[in-house]
């Protein structure tokens, strides 16, 4: 009787084993294969909301634009190489606000302004044809909330973050941007 109960024992044991193992690996290679997103400022993390005010003094979120990619650009009206940069971003919006992406649902620009006169933020929107919707700014200069966040320390900056809000590339100007840009377009 005893060695009957042994062997009921080690075979209950053994089916017990058996069951965890095969109910937690897959949990654990689950685990191991989604790797967590950080939320930071480097390429591959995920971008950090931003929820500030508009010209209008809507509110608007950087991730109410998500499944687009998106061009986060810190400037600023006062900003000479910022103002001169400025073209360069208008080409490619003009050139990929209607382009067909790999994963993305089109183009957009999050533009966060460093300036302190509404005034002169609005002119130069104007001036420089900056034609996007998402213009933000606390009107708090460099003390901007969102270029803490960013660790913005010299203007201008730039973040591509991807479908996802997954930053992909940074500092982007000139040519490079196009280039970055044209890696996630569709091929024909």
């Amino acid at each position: 009787m005893k060695r009957v109960i042994s062997i009921v024992v080690v075979a209950l044991a053994v089916v017990s084993v058996y069951s965890f193992t095969v109910t937690e690996e897959p949990v654990k290679a689950q685990k191991m294969a989604s790797k967590p997103v950080t939320i930071g400022t480097n390429i591959g993390d995920e971008a950090p909301d931003i929820e500030m005010a508009s010209i209008d003094g809507k509110n608007i979120k950087l991730s109410s634009l998500r499944g687009k990619l998106v061009l986060i650009d810190f400037w600023a009206s006062w900003c000479g190489p910022c103002r001169r940069e400025n073209p360069n971003v208008v080409a490619a919006y003009q050139k990929y606000q209607k382009a067909k992406f790999k994963s993305a649902k089109g183009f957009d620009i999050f533009s966060v302004s460093l300036d302190q006169n509404k005034d002169a933020w609005k002119g130069a929107i104007e001036k420089d044809g900056l034609v996007w919707k998402n213009h933000v700014s606390d009107l708090k200069g460099w003390q901007n909330g969102a270029a803490a966040v960013y660790g913005v320390t010299s203007i201008p900056m730039s973040f591509l973050i991807d479908e996802n809000g997954i930053i992909v590339a940074k500092n982007l100007r000139g040519l490079e941007l196009h280039k970055q840009l044209d890696m996630h377009v569709k091929s024909l």
